[in-house]
């Protein structure tokens, strides 16, 4: 478990490096904003590909860790071609990035059902919520830090974009190889090999989705990250084509998302650890629909920091109960399979999302003079109808006390001065029933 703080720490060394800054290095060859959704989309297929393919692909490795570090390396090297492409490849820039990401994003792809199968054997049931919310914390922090150093640079070489780049995912590549270093140091469980004979096929799973419990979560999850990467791909062009922001404001208005999640990672895990991962997520679930409506509604920095933090703080909550969800509903023999068929839903309504929301976003009537905010309306609107389809249909699968989403959010947890306001208003509350 200390190799996995470890790991997960240099892992996301390299996602603060790249995952915001891939957009803006299709920006500077020209991407046009269907190449944009394209460059989301068609790596995310792929990868749910992958996540199929993992389970058997883990097996004949002979032990999960056998499978896991060939990939993580393979993820490592997979950024140098993207390094060279202005230098090497005149012609069809764009084109060239989709198809390294492409690759790239498999390699890494692959890893996350046999790496969640692990993590679940490590992981004491009872203190999930505590563990990985810490864990996320930490990577959250690291990630938001290194963040910061790509905008640093960016702005420091603004004159010399191509070698911004290049030394930001130079770093991607030693960040990733420390992350295979302690993934070689960490303790694998025994058990998967020998439960061999009980397995049932992804596809056989995947016949569950509508009729069982957890087959109804995990297309509440897929659904809920389609209907955010219909809007997704296009706030990074919102911010630096429409509003024209600096690298440097650029970069602040997305580490703020980051230090809410930071902040609220080990908040949620607590209560997720008290009343279940189920709760947290009804939660959240109901949150994260406000946030693209947030966006059209002002172009206020203030305002769109504002909505960051509320965005980090409801998507913390969320990525974190369904992470520990899949573990607790998930049978143990068949937890890879479990795994891959959630990520792999997940990836391809991220696909299908990106791709929708460049086809569409263009055809749409400009909302406040933005078809952008046209779309980020459109995403909200969605989320919230399968938020409310989808949510009275999935229940709790620990044996947890009943809290109330009050109680949740404002009880035991919270300063004293919360926990009187709390207790003010219950006695008002309950004083105007009686009366």
């Amino acid at each position: 478990m200390r190799n996995s703080l470890l790991d997960g720490a240099a892992y996301s060394a390299m996602l603060g490096l790249t995952q915001n800054y891939v957009t803006p290095y299709a920006l500077t060859m020209k991407a046009t904003t269907q190449q944009i959704g394209l460059l989301t989309s068609v790596p995310y297929f792929t990868m749910a590909a992958a996540q199929f393919a993992a389970p058997a692909l883990s097996e004949r490795a002979g032990s999960r860790k056998g499978f896991i570090l060939p990939m993580a390396v393979m993820h490592a090297v997979m950024w140098l071609p993207i390094i060279l492409i202005p230098y090497l490849l005149h012609t069809h820039q764009v084109w060239w990035l989709i198809a390294f990401m492409t690759i790239s994003t498999a390699f890494d792809a692959a890893v996350n059902p046999v790496w969640g199968s692990m993590m679940a054997d490590l992981v004491p049931a009872q203190m999930r919520g505590r563990f990985f919310g810490w864990r996320n914390r930490i990577t959250g922090l690291i990630s938001g830090v290194f963040t910061y150093v790509s905008g640093g640079i960016l702005q420091l070489l603004t004159g010399n974009t191509n070698l911004a780049f290049s030394i930001i995912f130079a770093g991607a590549i030693v960040s990733r190889l420390v992350s295979f270093y302690f993934l070689s140091r960490m303790y694998e469980p025994l058990g998967s090999v020998a439960e061999k004979k009980s397995y049932d096929s992804v596809l056989k799973i995947g016949r569950g989705l509508f009729s069982t419990n957890i087959g109804r979560f995990i297309m509440l999850c897929a659904l809920m990250n389609f209907t955010t990467t219909i809007a997704g791909p296009f706030f990074s062009p919102y911010m630096l084509d429409d509003l024209k922001l600096s690298y440097i404001v650029y970069t602040v208005l997305n580490s703020v998302s980051i230090l809410a999640t930071v902040g609220s990672m080990t908040w949620w895990g607590k209560r997720m650890d008290r009343a279940g991962s189920m709760r947290v997520l009804k939660i959240t679930s109901l949150f994260i629909p406000f946030v693209p409506i947030g966006w059209a509604l002002s172009r206020s920095l203030w305002w769109l920091i504002l909505m960051n933090l509320f965005s980090g703080f409801a998507w913390a909550g969320f990525q974190l109960s369904s992470s520990v969800f899949i573990f607790d509903a998930s049978p143990r023999q068949n937890r890879t399979r479990y795994i891959a068929l959630y990520n792999s839903l997940i990836f391809l309504g991220v696909a299908v999302g990106s791709l929708t929301g460049g086809i569409v976003a263009p055809l749409l009537p400009p909302f406040r003079g933005s078809y952008l905010l046209s779309i980020f309306m459109v995403s909200g609107l969605a989320r919230l109808a399968v938020a409310l389809f989808f949510l009275p249909r999935i229940r709790e699968v620990r044996k947890v006390p009943e809290v109330k989403p009050e109680e949740l959010l404002f009880s035991d947890f919270q300063a004293p001065w919360l926990k009187r306001a709390y207790g003010y208003m219950h006695e008002h509350l309950r004083r105007r029933k009686i009366d």
